[in-house]
């Protein structure tokens, strides 16, 4: 378990402590064993339990921003924005453009990667707001796509 140097009157003895149970120790002093009975019944330290409290599900009629209290940063609909900080890298598609769904648009790079942006509607380019080495946000509009 423990090892201890002590020195007494000039003596020095390595302690090594084996066991603990109750108020028994079963320790090694210079290659000796000893069981060695101590007053007080030594405790050994409890690691403390978390307990939980059971929480209510949530009402199902409940937006995610009432049962928060924070507003999303959703881009709203017809337009594609930035899912994290980055830097424009290439752009697929020009205004006036018809793309569908999955379709590459552009490539962003963020954290030493790169990021394929893809359509998640079908629909004409309406505009596209950033250009190619142009730093973005997370949530900043990407491209706008109309009907």
């Amino acid at each position: 378990m423990k090892k201890y140097k002590f020195t007494i009157h000039g003596n020095e003895y390595d302690v090594h402590i084996k066991s603990v149970e109750d108020n028994i120790i079963d320790l090694d002093v210079n290659g000796s064993t000893y069981k060695v009975e101590v007053d007080k019944s030594i405790q050994p330290a409890k690691t403390p339990k978390l307990v939980r409290s059971r929480v209510a599900p949530p009402p199902q009629d409940s937006t995610p921003e009432e049962l928060t209290g924070v507003k999303t940063s959703q881009a709203p609909a017809g337009k594609i924005s930035s899912p994290l900080p980055g830097t424009v890298i290439n752009i697929m598609v020009r205004e006036g453009d018809t793309v569908k769904v999955g379709q590459k648009l552009m490539i962003l790079e963020a954290m030493k990667m790169e990021n394929n942006i893809d359509s998640d509607k079908d629909g004409k380019v309406v505009s596209i707001p950033v250009r190619p080495g142009q730093s973005v946000m997370e949530g900043d509009t990407l491209i706008e796509i109309g009907e």
